[in-house]
């Protein structure tokens, strides 16, 4: 098993490479206007650090949000294209489940990402390996913290509204770095449990619209 994972539904532009037993390179960017131009050169790099070539890989694993569209799109598209182009199976895993598994936490917590507009996509887990709930959009008020612990980028955002938690939290990662993702998918891949396609968790219509008719100019 040689999984490549890779997610770019967050800030972090990020792959790993895993052999089904570790992580074996490993690499991240935070830079939220770059998806295109640094996912390619950030995959090659991981490819390179751990000695083996697109050829080998077996399956691909791409973060499939929610997240903003133009982002999300480039990972899932890149996912695809190379599933196809090297004839293995590509899947998808929430992005949230990547924050989540890489906390490590054994007990109840939140999860939150920021969504833009004041908001927060988030979801409710059981333990760092289940979800029990989402994932939603909401904006950091609404959400039912229920005296639980969140973690991720959108508890550091608006943490005066979701900052629950003591210190033994600072070390949770608040990106889903791929390192995470990839160890997730060759655990479930391992065990057997059916995985997703590399299809987009859009929670509300892209920030982008068809422009309208043009207005009439009169004199």
């Amino acid at each position: 098993m040689l999984v490549l994972a890779f997610d770019t539904a967050t800030p972090a532009v990020t792959a790993a490479l895993h052999d089904g037993e570790r992580v074996l390179a490993e690499s991240t960017t935070i830079d939220a206007r770059r998806h295109g131009e640094l996912l390619a050169p950030t995959i090659e790099l991981v490819l390179g650090e751990a000695r083996a070539s697109l050829r080998d890989v077996t399956a691909i694993v791409a973060g499939s949000g929610p997240g903003p569209y133009t982002g999300l799109r480039v990972g899932l598209m890149t996912a695809q294209g190379l599933a196809t182009t090297l004839g293995v199976p590509a899947y998808g895993i929430c992005t949230l489940d990547a924050v989540a598994y890489g906390s490590g936490l054994a007990e109840p917590f939140l999860v939150a990402t920021d969504a833009r507009r004041k908001e927060v996509f988030w979801g409710r887990y059981s333990d760092m390996r289940t979800r029990q709930d989402g994932p939603f959009v909401d904006r950091p008020a609404e959400v039912p913290l229920e005296g639980l612990p969140v973690v991720g980028a959108g508890a550091a955002l608006y943490a005066e509204i979701l900052g629950q938690g003591g210190s033994e939290l600072d070390d949770v990662p608040p990106y889903p770095y791929a390192g995470a993702l990839a160890a997730l998918a060759a655990e479930r891949l391992a065990e057997g449990t059916p995985l997703d396609p590399p299809r987009p968790i859009y929670l509300r219509r892209p920030d982008a619209v068809v422009p309208g008719a043009p207005k009439r100019v009169t004199a």
